[in-house]
């Protein structure tokens, strides 16, 4: 028929065109060609999707949306969005020849104007007036047109989704499918091969430790159209939940230093998913936000875990991927009480997931004699950068687990002051502390009520600051008792503005216990003596802490010389803005949006 000849022939043009060209083409069925309207019912089905530019690329360019075929009772819509004008000649927009089609293709695509007033797609976005029209049926086009929240809530109204996003649920993206159940479920049958990790007082390097590193590759990062919504979906889990951590952490610990990582102790909920069974497996799969769209609670009604921390992985894979500017490490212990075994499958599991990973036996029976070996053991293999990972330990410990994540970045342009400057601990108390002043264009904004100030700096290739100060004369606390946290508002709607920031050098590291953090959102049984850990070790545990240190350290480069905070300044320059009271900061890694560190600045001197 003429439209499958016309949908054939666009679909070619924007195959061998579509890098130059096209944003996105979408092809939807309506039940006829009267009725595309914001209705889902009038739709039979979205089949056919040509993956071109990403969204955000697309600022200003065309629409054409074309109605193909009198006579079909499924009227074909083709939806097209380029990035600029068609190249064709014969019309302000372009031309667009049907070659094959059997009937008058001049006829199909001669331009001409109609009045679209009364069109259900000027009525949905609202378009310009006297837009030129294409017959072909109907064609329309639009040019020089601003698309970014018009196009989404076009492609939201007709239950569609644009360029290579196709709809799919967030959970089928991590969750076993029916293959995989099969081959859980040999391996089950065959049992699980276990291990005793060896002394910490060893001096030499287990041999299963060298065995893993010989098996395990790491994958590249998965930046496909599928890896990426893997990503966009499970940066909000981990936003939310750290959300949640962190405001357990603020109340805890009331005008002092906070900082968490939100990806690590994700990561470690994860971990533990991995080595859990039966309830506590699906009250941590709840837990990290993963609902099965269907009841069932069948193995496909499960999150695949290992998709998860590749994910994780991912992420921390991006934020240090050839920045010379940024130092990031991730080291991952697990120390057992003498003669416990491990399954090697979760050891196999985790140990892609940090950059280095230690299994060793400890006698917890002497707690303190414990606590030192393992802070000394710690600080060896961080060569000196950790030095004080535990404070104290529980002598009924079977597992502990602990995590040490690092940041340290090198402001790019950034200069330190010659003068320590002032920062204000409280209304009374000001101490002096180095301060680092970097001037540029970057994003910033003030809330509606002019309560606070949010400005977002890249600090390296790959790393985005986020610093939130509160203004006119309010302080922390009361910024934070009124500011959802959990709605990431206070990260939207900045705008590009030249500034010159001044804040203080940071030094800042923090530990906190998953244990108490689940006790204090009223789970303390999650993980306690009743969890069913049974992928770990086929011993009953006792996990008693689940440390994870959380160090973020930000300087300047060193190449420029320091500034002269007296030096004169230019009436008409940049926007001063300089942190010199509590402040709030976040580092994003700046591909995914994923929050890597979260926290709250009270005294920059202040480390722990």
């Amino acid at each position: 028929m003429c439209q499958q000849d016309l949908v054939q022939q666009f679909a070619e043009i924007a195959l061998t065109r579509s890098r130059e060209q096209y944003g996105c083409i979408i092809i939807m069925f309506c039940q006829n060609k009267h009725s595309l309207a914001c209705k889902p019912n009038s739709l039979h089905s979205t089949t056919m999707l040509l993956p071109v530019l990403n969204l955000q690329d697309i600022a200003v360019g065309n629409v054409v949306k074309s109605m193909l075929g009198t006579s079909a009772p499924a009227a074909m819509k083709l939806l097209a969005i380029s990035p600029r004008p068609f190249q064709g000649a014969g019309s302000p927009a372009g031309t667009i020849h049907c070659n094959s089609c059997p009937c008058n293709s001049n006829a199909v695509w001669a331009p001409h104007h109609m009045n679209t007033r009364n069109s259900i797609y000027n009525r949905l976005i609202g378009l310009p007036s006297s837009p030129l029209f294409l017959s072909a049926d109907t064609v329309e086009v639009v040019s020089d047109m601003n698309l970014a929240a018009d196009l989404l809530c076009l492609l939201l109204c007709l239950t569609v989704v644009a360029c290579d996003r196709v709809y799919v649920h967030p959970f089928s993206l991590f969750s076993f499918n029916k293959s995989t159940c099969e081959n859980m479920e040999n391996l089950a049958q065959e049992g699980r091969k276990t291990f005793v990790p060896a002394s910490i007082e060893s001096q030499t390097t287990p041999a299963y430790e060298d065995d893993l590193k010989d098996k395990v590759k790491l994958d590249t990062p998965n930046l496909s159209g599928r890896g990426r919504q893997k990503l966009s979906y499970l940066k909000d889990f981990v936003y939310v939940l750290g959300v949640r951590f962190y405001s357990e952490l603020r109340e805890a610990h009331r005008g002092q230093n906070v900082l968490l990582s939100p990806t690590s102790l994700y990561g470690s909920l994860v971990s533990f998913y991995l080595g859990a069974s039966n309830q506590t497996a699906a009250d941590l799969q709840g837990l990290l936000g993963f609902v099965p769209p269907s009841g069932d609670p069948d193995c496909t009604s499960r999150v695949d875990g290992h998709k998860v921390l590749a994910s994780l992985r991912t992420i921390e894979s991006l934020i240090k991927n050839r920045d010379e500017e940024l130092l990031f490490s991730k080291t991952l212990c697990l120390f057992t009480a003498p003669g416990i075994p491990l399954s090697e499958q979760f050891v196999h599991d985790l140990f892609p997931s940090a950059d280095a990973f230690y299994t060793r036996a400890v006698d917890f029976t002497n707690p303190s004699e414990a606590t030192k070996q393992i802070n000394t053991f710690v600080e060896a293999k961080s060569e000196g950068r950790s030095k004080c990972l535990l404070t104290d330990l529980d002598p009924s410990t079977d597992l502990l687990f602990a995590v040490d994540v690092r940041l340290a970045v090198k402001a790019k342009k950034a200069s330190r002051l010659k003068e320590p400057q002032e920062f204000w601990v409280d209304s009374n108390t000001a101490i002096s502390v180095p301060m680092l002043s970097v001037t540029g264009t970057f994003k910033y904004k003030t809330d509606a009520s002019e309560t606070f100030s949010v400005i977002e700096v890249p600090v390296s290739k790959n790393a985005l600051l986020v610093l939130l100060q509160p203004i006119n004369g309010n302080d922390l606390d009361k910024v934070e008792s009124k500011l959802p946290l959990q709605s990431v508002a206070w990260l939207q709607d900045l705008s590009p503005r030249d500034i010159k920031l001044t804040l203080p050098e940071l030094k800042i590291e923090d530990s906190s216990d998953l244990q108490e953090l689940l006790a204090d959102m009223k789970l303390p049984a999650l993980l306690g003596k009743g969890a069913d850990l049974s992928k770990i070790s086929d011993t009953n545990l006792t996990v008693r802490k689940i440390i994870n240190n959380a160090f973020f350290k930000l300087t300047n480069d060193e190449t420029d010389p320091p500034e002269d905070p007296t030096a004169q300044k230019e009436d008409s320059g940049p926007l001063e803005v300089t942190l010199n009271k509590p402040f709030l900061l976040a580092v994003f890694e700046e591909k995914s949006r994923a929050m890597l560190f979260l926290g709250r600045i009270t005294n920059p001197l202040q480390s722990v």
